[in-house]
C-alpha cells in the first residue's frame, strides 16, 4: 500500500500539516510547519512500512549515496532508496526542490 502515509493541513486553523496513517485511520505526525518537509516524512514512513506493518528488510534497498537518475518523462532528480510494493520496485526520487515521487524502476535511468 505505497501512500498509506499521506499530508493534510491541520484543520486547527495554524498554517500546519500533519501525517494521516491511513491503514490505521489517525495521524502519524503533527504541527510540521512546512509542507514539503511533511512529504518529506510520509515518503520516510512509506519506506518503512506497508498496508501490512513494517516492510520486510528484502523489501528495501537504500542508494547510498545518492544517484542522479532521469525519468522517462525527462524529469530529473535524486534516487535514494528502492522497495519492493506489490510485486514491482519503485524507486523513491527527490527533485530540486525536495519533492519526492515514487516512480517505477522500469522508467528511471542513470545519468
Amino acid at each position: 500500500m505505497l501512500g498509506r502515509f499521506t499530508v493534510r493541513p491541520l484543520d486547527d486553523g495554524s498554517n500546519r500539516f500533519g501525517v494521516w496513517d491511513g491503514a490505521v485511520n489517525g495521524w502519524r505526525a503533527t504541527d510540521i510547519d512546512d509542507e514539503t518537509e511533511a512529504h518529506r516524512i510520509a515518503s520516510d514512513l512509506d519506506v518503512q512500512y506497508d498496508a501490512h506493518g513494517p516492510r520486510p528488510a528484502d523489501a528495501i534497498r537504500k542508494v547510498n549515496p545518492t544517484q542522479a537518475v532521469q525519468r522517462a518523462q525527462w524529469h530529473n532528480g535524486e534516487l535514494d532508496v528502492w522497495i519492493r510494493d506489490n510485486g514491482e520496485w519503485l524507486g523513491r526520487v527527490r527533485d530540486k526542490n525536495g519533492r519526492v515521487t515514487w516512480i517505477p524502476g522500469s522508467d528511471l535511468r542513470p545519468l
